[in-house]
């Protein structure tokens, strides 16, 4: 869930310097100086975390090579066992916050393998590096404010604290930002465990995908068969949004079914799309088109990337 970057460096001051407008900055913001103080007192910066930042890959997978490489059967076969295994926990949780357990599984799945890679970076250290270095300096000063209010609260110790390089934490694997936002103490014992609390990693990825429109009684999307003139002259006749991330501006706007009925669009068996008042938008991937709905916005909201909105999409379809 960590954002992408966007600029080039600035010039870095020295760091203690820099710790030391942190801490004025995070006081200002309610911290307590006793937290601040436990947290950045002598803090090194990662030069590792700085490599990474910098060196980030480009993404090289197609999205039908990435779904085809995370949906293998070995990994849909252990998430089909954890649903089974956890549906005593799922069950209210999907009740309460109206995301089925399906989905709720995938995106543990895709997240963290089923709780197995949380990530093993310090993060106040992680996230006062990235601040420092430069490149996304407010995000991560405000990533790393916020990451101090998590301690400040007591909802985890410092030492306990990790997660990835960029600062996502856990086995939902959500930035501080998130963590305040969405996270939830669904055993009630006063914390929000992200980290080893199974029920409280499930309510939180349940209450983050309610938050940002998902609703149980739609689908996220269905495969479809495009008229023979192609996606791209379809998508062009209805027009693209306008704006959101990269992935949302791929999206045609979302139009009734019934004309992308009258445009030739049908079911991926050939048949009639569904005869109900809904809207959808048309998204090309890979060698598929699909027909997307609010849920699959949902999708886009906790990690903008169709590759990983449709596998998480896909092998919760397969769960079901």
């Amino acid at each position: 869930m960590a954002p992408a970057p966007t600029a080039p460096a600035d010039s870095r001051p020295p760091f203690a310097e820099f710790l030391a407008l942190l801490k004025e900055q995070a006081i200002a913001a309610g911290v307590s100086a006793a937290t601040v103080d436990a947290s950045l007192n002598g803090l090194e910066p990662l030069e590792v975390v700085v490599e990474r930042d910098r060196s980030q890959a480009e993404v090289v997978l197609t999205i039908d090579q990435y779904v085809n490489r995370r949906l293998t059967r070995a990994f849909v076969r252990a998430a089909t066992e954890r649903a089974m295994q956890h549906r005593a926990e799922l069950t209210p949780i999907a009740r309460q916050f109206g995301v089925e357990g399906s989905v709720i599984v995938a995106i543990w799945g895709m997240e963290s393998n089923f709780g197995r890679f949380t990530g093993t970076r310090p993060t106040v250290q992680a996230l006062a590096t990235l601040a420092w270095e430069g490149r996304r300096r407010a995000l991560f000063t405000n990533e790393l404010i916020s990451a101090l209010h998590i301690l400040d609260k007591g909802y985890i110790e410092l030492g306990q604290m990790k997660g990835s390089w960029a600062g996502a934490m856990g086995q939902a694997q959500f930035m501080p930002s998130s963590y305040l936002a969405y996270a939830q103490d669904f055993d009630g014992d006063g914390r929000r465990d992200i980290w080893k609390t199974l029920p409280d990693v499930f309510a939180s990825i349940a209450n983050y995908l309610s938050a940002h429109g998902w609703k149980d009684d739609q689908i996220w999307g269905r495969e479809v068969r495009i008229p023979a003139a192609g996606a791209t002259k379809l998508a062009a006749s209805v027009g693209f949004r306008q704006d959101g991330c990269r992935a949302n501006r791929e999206l045609t706007v979302a139009v009734p079914l019934a004309k992308w009925q009258a445009l030739g669009v049908r079911t991926a068996g050939g048949g009639a799309l569904p005869a109900v008042d809904r809207a959808a938008s048309l998204l090309r991937a890979g060698s598929k088109s699909y027909l997307v709905y609010r849920n699959y916005d949902a999708l886009l909201g906790y990690n903008c990337a169709h590759a990983y909105a449709l596998a998480v999409g896909l092998l919760s379809d397969r769960l079901d």
